[in-house]
C-alpha cells in the first residue's frame, strides 16, 4: 500500500523530472550508418536481411564476441594541463568535439609507502561538467585521486547542434550501441592512464547511465577490481521504455518497435548478458538503488540484486528511501556518498 510518505516522494521526482522543458521527440532510426566500423561488422553480410534483421544478428556476433567489440588501441595523445586530461577516444564518430575526450582529475596527496589508488567516476545522463566533482573531490580528500570522465555527447563532448545529450541514448537504435561502445572503451582507456601513472588499484563509481557504462566496462577489464554501481537496472530497453526521464524516446520508439524487439536490438549494451561473467570475476560490488525510482523502476534494481545473491557475487546493496532524481537533493546526496565514499575506502 503506498504511504503517505511514497506520495511525497514521487511527487517530489515528477516535479524534478519536469524542470527540463527541452527534451525533443527525435524520429525513430534504426542507424545502420554507426555498424560500419564495429569489429564484427564484417562477419555479418547485409544482403538479405532488414535493417531489424540485421541490427538483431550484429547483437548476436557482437554479444558472442564481446572482448572483439568492446577492444581498442590505447590512445597516444594522453594529455594532462591544469587537471584536465585529454586525449582522442579510441572510436572515431562523426563528431570532432566528441572524439576529444575530457576527464577532470583529483589527484590525492600521496603519502610515503602508501598504495596509490584511484577511482574513475561517471556520471549520471545529461550531467553538467560540475556534477559529481564533490565526490570526486571528496574521494581525493579521503586518499583516493579521483578521474570525472565526461562521458560521450556530454558536456565538454557536446555537438553544437545539442542542449542534452541526445546521441548518448536515443530512438536512434545503432547510435545508442555505439555510443556505449565508446563509453566503454574510453573508460578502459582511462585505465591505461591512470597504471602508467603508478597508480596500483581502480575502482569505478558509475551512476544512472554512467552505472551502464560502468559495469560493462569492468566486465571486459579485469584491471578494475572495485565497482561502485549507483542506480543499477536490467536491460538497457527496459529503463528506456519504463523510465520517466525517457518518455521522450519512448514515443518515437513505439512507432515502429516493440520492447521485446527493442531488447534484442540492444542485447550488447544489456548488463545482464554479461552478469554470469561478471560473478566469475570475483570483484567487490556495491549496488545502491531508490526505493521510489521512476527512471530506474524498483523491480528490476531489486532483480539486480537478487542475481547478485543467486551468483554469489562479493557485493553490498543498499536501498535508499528516495527515487532517481531526489537521490541528488539534500540529505540523499549526503548518505548516497558516504556509502560510495565508505566502500571505496574498505576495499581499494
Amino acid at each position: 500500500m503506498e504511504t503517505l510518505y511514497g506520495r511525497w516522494m514521487l511527487a517530489w521526482e515528477n516535479k524534478l523530472c519536469s524542470r527540463a522543458t527541452n527534451r525533443v521527440v527525435r524520429p525513430f532510426e534504426w542507424g545502420l550508418e554507426w555498424t560500419r566500423l564495429w569489429p564484427v561488422a564484417a562477419r555479418v553480410p547485409r544482403d538479405g536481411h532488414d535493417p531489424e534483421s540485421y541490427l538483431r544478428l550484429l547483437n548476436r556476433e557482437a554479444l558472442a564476441h564481446s572482448d572483439e567489440f568492446f577492444a581498442y588501441r590505447t590512445p597516444s595523445d594522453f594529455s594532462l594541463e591544469a587537471n584536465l586530461l585529454r586525449f582522442t577516444s579510441a572510436v572515431e564518430t562523426p563528431y570532432p568535439e566528441n572524439n576529444r575526450v575530457h576527464a577532470q582529475w583529483f589527484p590525492a596527496r600521496s603519502k610515503p609507502g602508501a598504495r596509490r589508488v584511484a577511482a574513475i567516476i561517471l556520471p549520471h545522463w545529461n550531467a553538467s561538467a560540475t556534477q559529481h566533482n564533490a565526490l570526486a573531490a571528496g574521494l581525493a580528500r579521503l586518499g583516493i585521486s579521483a578521474l570525472r570522465l565526461s562521458m560521450p555527447y556530454h558536456d565538454y563532448r557536446m555537438p553544437p547542434e545539442l542542449q542534452r545529450a541526445d546521441y548518448a541514448v536515443s530512438s536512434n537504435v545503432a547510435r545508442t550501441i555505439d555510443a556505449t561502445r565508446q563509453a566503454v572503451i574510453d573508460t578502459r582507456s582511462c585505465v591505461d592512464w591512470l597504471l602508467d601513472q603508478g597508480y596500483q588499484r581502480v575502482g569505478l563509481v558509475g551512476t544512472s547511465l554512467g552505472s551502464c557504462y560502468a559495469f560493462l566496462a569492468s566486465v571486459h577489464d579485469p584491471r578494475i577490481e572495485v565497482n561502485v554501481f549507483n542506480h543499477c537496472s536490467t536491460y538497457f530497453a527496459d529503463v528506456v521504455w519504463e523510465g520517466l526521464s525517457s518518455q521522450h524516446i519512448r514515443k518515437s520508439l513505439e512507432t515502429a518497435i516493440t520492447l521485446d524487439r527493442l531488447r534484442d536490438a540492444w542485447m550488447v549494451i544489456s548488463p545482464p548478458n554479461y552478469i554470469d561473467r561478471y560473478a566469475k570475476m570475483r570483484k567487490k560490488s556495491l549496488f545502491i538503488y531508490a526505493r521510489y525510482d521512476t527512471t530506474f523502476p524498483v523491480r528490476f534494481s531489486r532483480q539486480v540484486v537478487e542475481k547478485a545473491r543467486e551468483l554469489g557475487l562479493d557485493h553490498r546493496a543498499v536501498e535508499l528511501p528516495c527515487g532517481h532524481y531526489t537521490l541528488g537533493e539534500t540529505p540523499f546526496k549526503f548518505i548516497d556518498g558516504f556509502h560510495i565514499c565508505n566502500f571505496l575506502k574498505k576495499n581499494l
